[in-house]
């Protein structure tokens, strides 16, 4: 039954296909023209629109004082597991004693030389077993030392540093070992024309004898004569509670921050206190151009400078956006003439230091040799430029986009966030110094970028160091009338350039 009625249903079916007239195809539009090839790079003629933006999100930090005076500093920051565990202390190479440059260099260098019962080898051993390895950093104003470790390694970590900043061995095979590396190194570096530029920039610029006016890590002659009582009395002192600071940054509040510092440091105890600011060296009007002689040299240094600020002085942010916008990025009116119109080097540019007491304000570069002359001429004629040329909102917002954007790199890992935080420490600044430093390159105005440009930036007042051929520089310089011409050598002693003073 159900056979015939498939079949049946099978046969209607057929009888219906073949019973419906076939429908006429539907008739076609007519064809449309081809579109005009596009030019596959059209899309080059216009740069792509920027982006939003991200908002600037600044770093918060935490302060506490043990009862012995201990600072602790603290900047939490939870997305890692990690935790950067540093020493700061407010004494730097400013605190070394008159001619005896790099004590403070070797003296904290000393600390991870053997502490608390362990010689250098089983120190460097413990800190290894945590995987890590402790660096130390010493600039005039201060040092810090530290290291970055998981968070479940903080207290160990602590352990070992309390032992480093409190119980140093100071053993005399260590010391004389660490003073012939440091002896070796600065030798190594006075093959290199930007250290010799140092050497006679520093005293040109703060005056002989001035604490800033000598490298951290000292000349060999000074180095040479350190000895470990010397060492010893600089960490007597200037090393204890009250001119330390315990920095903690990353997975660690401020309440656990206290509770470690206070088990590992409150018993410590000590007569240092944080040191002077070093004071205000004068800005006299150049009259002489001195130059380290490197016969045959095919660059020149050109390194110029002069006293700038302290730091959180009044001028300090509106003068980093006019060294920005005379040397301090890439479209700079320096580099772009030095480099960029005149090709006479690979990049030029400069800087502003605010320091605990008054920085360098420097303009620097290395020009091919046989332009010397011409390529200062270019330095001092944009100087005077900025007077004559005053800087524009497009200069100007250039500057002030490119300082507020790079804060972030200074703080993107949680050692950056404890370096950040050392900064505070060594120059006695406020905790919210960073909000507070984008609000004022904010509002800084034009006029006021102008001022400050025209009253730091004076060519006049600008000492002017070069390291190269003698007899390039005697030929070319010399005529320019900027000074005269002397020579120095690395020691600091100077003469006149024979035949070749300029007036």
């Amino acid at each position: 039954m159900m056979r015939r009625l498939f079949v049946s249903a099978s046969l209607l079916t057929l009888a219906s296909c073949a019973s419906t007239p076939k429908a006429a195809p539907p008739s076609e539009p007519p064809a449309a023209e081809a579109p005009a090839p596009q030019d596959a790079e059209a899309f080059r003629q216009k740069a792509p629109a920027p982006g939003k933006p991200p908002d600037l999100v600044l770093p918060t930090f935490e302060k506490a004082q043990l009862d012995n005076g201990l600072t602790v500093l603290v900047a939490t920051r939870r997305q890692l597991p990690l935790v950067s565990v540093g020493v700061a202390f407010a004494a730097g190479s400013a605190q070394d004693p008159a001619g005896a440059g790099g004590t403070a260099d070797i003296t904290y260098k000393m600390l991870l030389e053997g502490a608390g019962g362990k010689d250098t080898i089983a120190l460097d051993n413990a800190f290894a077993d945590l995987g890590v390895s402790p660096g130390v950093g010493v600039s005039p104003d201060g040092a810090f030392l530290g290291v970055q470790v998981l968070t479940g390694n903080v207290q160990p970590a602590l352990a070992l540093l309390a032992d480093v900043v409190r119980k140093p061995t100071f053993a005399p095979k260590d010391f004389e070992r660490r003073k012939q590396q440091q002896l070796a190194d600065l030798v190594r570096r006075l093959g290199s024309p930007g250290f010799l530029a140092q050497q006679a920039y520093l005293p040109a610029v703060f005056g002989e004898g001035h604490p800033y006016a000598h490298p951290t890590g000292g000349t060999p002659a000074e180095v040479s004569k350190l000895t470990l009582a010397a060492v010893q009395g600089f960490y007597r002192k200037q090393v204890g509670p009250q001119a330390t600071a315990l920095v903690l940054a990353g997975d660690i509040s401020k309440d656990q921050a206290v509770e470690l510092a206070q088990k590992y440091f409150g018993d410590w105890k000590g007569t240092a206190v944080m040191p002077p600011a070093p004071p205000a060296p004068a800005a006299p009007p150049r009259e002489q151009v001195l130059f380290v002689a490197k016969p045959g040299l095919e660059q020149t240094v050109v390194l110029l400078g002069r006293p700038g600020v302290a730091a959180n002085h009044p001028d300090e942010e509106a003068l980093e956006l006019a060294t920005t916008v005379f040397g301090g990025f890439f479209g700079s009116r320096l580099n772009m003439n030095l480099r960029e119109a005149k090709g006479y080097t690979y990049g030029a540019g400069a800087s502003s230091d605010a320091r605990l007491g008054v920085g360098p304000l420097t303009a620097n570069s290395s020009v091919r040799a046989n332009v010397t002359g011409p390529a200062v001429a270019e330095v001092f004629r944009e100087l005077s430029e900025l007077r004559t040329r005053p800087i524009t909102s497009r200069e100007l917002e250039a500057a002030r986009e490119g300082l507020i954007r790079a804060f972030p790199g200074s703080f993107e890992s949680v050692s950056g966030l404890s370096a950040s935080a050392a900064a505070l420490f060594y120059k006695r600044l406020p905790l919210d110094e960073l909000t507070r430093t984008v609000d004022k390159l904010e509002k800084a105005t034009p006029a006021e970028v102008q001022r400050v440009a025209e009253a730091y930036l004076d060519p006049a007042a600008m000492q002017l160091i070069l390291v190269g051929d003698p007899t390039l520089i005697q030929e070319q310089v010399g005529p320019l009338n900027l000074g005269t011409l002397t020579q120095v050598d690395v020691a600091g002693a100077s003469r006149p350039a024979p035949g070749k003073a300029a007036k």
